[in-house]
């Protein structure tokens, strides 16, 4: 059982600016911490930045980037890591993540391309998160994520994550559903992957909907609600590795603030009853 000292605790929700009037109006909510992007929110001042000062004061608040490309061809954007470092700072972030991928080349690609899965891949990215903890003076979550073709591929997925993580000593941003739909696109069993991760380097956990494009195809759009298949497997995470904040991403099709807070309350439902199940079992264990 994973017993890392966590950055956050409970269930969380990205926050979007549809939902900044919301939260503001109803304060005591459900969300035991919130996720932006700071690419959304570095540099905002007027309404919008006063209640992020505000909300971060209150709440915790992590950080999952958007635009860093850790595998993409071009340098990489310092002068925006130093941005991002004092961000950071000034709002307390309590973890920062990036996906595993990349987005740029020469200007903005405005979708994440999968890094092949090579040995000689793993080298560039694993030189390019140690560079950017060495700016942010700070460790890195770095999030699997969901592909759609493999180019050049020579290892499996779960192998080169392992050795991206391993090797640049990082964190993991587990993202559940990105497991679920590459099981389904790619043919390969959710579990067994599951099983093979680094239960120690798991910072939080992603879950989040998606849109059956054909039987055998899954697009990943966090634009709908969680499937008992992802809960399912989320709950497999929670038993192999202890309870694990976990961050409800929702981007499009939002809707109205409490429509999101019972997703966030399941959440919260299924840590409670494999909490109990851990203490029950340790309290066993030891008599």
């Amino acid at each position: 059982m994973n017993n890392l000292n966590y950055p956050v605790h409970g269930a969380g929700l990205g926050l979007r600016r549809a939902l900044v009037r919301a939260v503001a109006d109803h304060p005591e909510n459900a969300i035991d911490f919130w996720e932006i992007a700071p690419e959304n929110w570095i540099g905002v001042g007027g309404f919008y930045g006063k209640r992020l000062h505000t909300f971060t004061e209150r709440y915790p608040f992590i950080c999952h980037g958007l635009s860093l490309s850790i595998g993409g061809p071009a340098p990489l954007d310092e002068a925006f890591l130093h941005r991002l470092k004092r961000f950071l700072k000034a709002h307390q972030i309590r973890c920062y993540s990036e996906h595993l991928s990349y987005c740029s080349d020469d200007g903005h690609l405005y979708d994440l391309l999968p890094i092949p899965f090579t040995a000689e891949a793993v080298q560039y990215v694993v030189s390019r998160i140690k560079h950017v903890q060495d700016i942010l003076e700070q460790r890195i979550a770095i999030e699997n994520v969901s592909y759609y073709a493999a180019p050049g591929q020579q290892m499996s997925e779960i192998d080169f994550l392992n050795a991206v993580l391993e090797e640049a000593d990082c964190d993991l941003l587990l993202d559940v559903n990105n497991i679920y739909v590459n099981s389904i696109n790619h043919c390969y069993d959710a579990e067994s992957f599951l099983q093979q991760v680094p239960a120690q380097r798991i910072r939080y956990i992603h879950v989040a909907g998606h849109y059956n494009e054909a039987e055998d195809l899954i697009v990943d759009t966090h634009g709908a609600d969680v499937i008992d298949p992802v809960w399912s497997l989320l709950e497999k995470t929670y038993q192999w590795f202890g309870v694990i904040p976990t961050l409800l991403e929702r981007d499009f099709n939002i809707p109205p603030l409490h429509e999101l807070v019972l997703e966030v309350n399941h959440i919260q439902n299924l840590q409670s009853k494999w909490q109990q199940y851990h203490t029950l079992h340790e309290h066993l264990q030891h008599g």
